[in-house]
């Protein structure tokens, strides 16, 4: 957001201009950072184009990939490292980007930096490509003269997320496949192969069996209404869409997503590990307890995982130690308590927790080559269960018919 203010810097001086922040909370921290008191923040009303408001649709919205945000932080790592200055370097990383709308976002960031602001404040107007724990790291390593430490620790736990996604999509790649291939075979029969039989048994004017009438009813609905299945399909779609946007309605959900069969431990799992993790790179950064909670708790993309996570945030501000705040979450196994029971008593936490997200991972990796051994027997029978259906369906009134005449003659 943009936004026009007057201050007062300590000498009495007036200043008065335009700033960029996310907040106006944000925008008076900024300000008091430049020594300057604020009298006044008010917020510009911006008007965007018809194209512009077109590109903001998530149609038409470009993202900027995690491919290119571990590039990135590499870059950022390495030219910082050798004492390149931040404003050059983004520039030349602007310059030599694949993506057009990541190098719009870092020629913007630049343009802000320029004009006063930290690289965290400057990130913060694109959430959309820079997430919270992005953006905390980016201001730990600011504050500590450490940011190229933190551009190394992003594109480690960046790397770590890709890693994961890939798996879990070469994981489900089998079942999905299976459960298309189903899906075409269901309508190609209800379509083209049982109207064929319905109307040779209907000429026949044989008695149908039951199954065979329920195979036929179901075709001749789909084939009269199908396009009423079709609407309805979609209106339910985007309105479970829109409920999963409300607050209660993504509660709601992502506590079912981490009780479905097989997938949802597997979820459950990965959340933890990423939120371990995380937390360890946030403490070993130097950040309290509290704000690293806040900000991991904002990171984690299960609200149902991030409102437990918040509530430990309130137990240890009420005084309680992490360990006793981990257990009441009732999110971590008795082994996981231990561990980070000693790692409060060794003073090494984070180092406990990075133990704590390597038995996530091991877990994750053996119930990643699980899952499609999981999935593959229910794919089978529910296979074997359809195509029996369709048979006996298709072929008992044939023998009905067979029998029949057999017997006339």
């Amino acid at each position: 957001m943009q936004f026009s203010y007057r201050g007062k810097d300590s000498s009495g001086g007036v200043h008065q201009g335009d700033l960029s922040a996310p907040s106006p909370e944000a925008a008076a921290s900024e300000l008091m950072r430049r020594d300057i008191t604020p009298l006044s923040i008010r917020e510009q009303e911006q008007s965007e184009s018809l194209i512009a408001q077109l590109n903001n649709l998530p149609i038409f919205r470009k993202k900027v990939t995690l491919d290119e945000l571990i590039v990135f932080c590499r870059q950022m790592h390495a030219l910082t490292k050798a004492g390149i200055p931040l404003i050059q370097t983004l520039r030349g990383l602007a310059d030599t980007s694949r993506s057009e709308v990541f190098s719009d976002v870092l020629n913007d960031v630049t343009d802000r930096l320029e004009g006063g602001s930290t690289m965290a404040t400057s990130m913060q107007a694109h959430p959309k490509v820079f997430s919270e724990l992005f953006i905390a790291m980016i201001h730990v390593g600011e504050n500590t003269g450490q940011l190229d430490d933190a551009f190394k620790r992003l594109s480690s736990i960046l790397e770590l997320e890709r890693d994961t996604k890939r798996r879990l999509t070469q994981a489900m790649r089998y079942p999905t496949f299976v459960m298309i291939a189903l899906l075409g075979a269901l309508m190609v029969v209800n379509f083209l192969v049982i109207p064929k039989f319905a109307s040779v048994f209907s000429k026949l004017g044989a008695d149908l069996p039951f199954l065979t009438q329920v195979l036929v009813g179901t075709s001749n609905f789909l084939l009269s209404y199908w396009y009423i299945m079709l609407f309805s399909i979609a209106a339910a779609t985007v309105l479970i869409r829109r409920w999963k946007q409300t607050k209660q309605g993504e509660l709601i959900w992502d506590r079912y997503k981490l009780k479905m069969p097989i997938i949802g431990p597997l979820l459950e799992l990965i959340t933890l590990s990423r939120f371990a993790r995380n937390f360890a790179s946030m403490l070993s950064a130097g950040m309290p307890v509290t704000i690293a909670l806040t900000v991991v708790s904002g990171a984690t993309d299960n609200a149902w995982i991030s409102k437990h996570l918040k509530e430990m945030r309130a137990s240890i501000e009420r005084g309680e130690s992490l360990l006793r705040a981990a257990r009441q979450s009732d999110m971590f196994t008795p082994l996981i308590l231990q561990m980070i029971a000693v790692g409060e008593e060794t003073g090494a936490v984070d180092d406990m927790l990075v133990n704590v997200a390597d038995f996530y991972d091991e877990d994750v990796d053996y119930s990643l080559k699980r899952l499609a051994e999981s999935i593959e027997p229910i794919l089978i029978v529910a296979m074997g269960v359809l195509v029996l259906i369709l048979a006996l369906g298709v072929f008992l009134p044939i023998w009905d018919l067979g029998g029949a005449a057999m017997g006339r003659g």
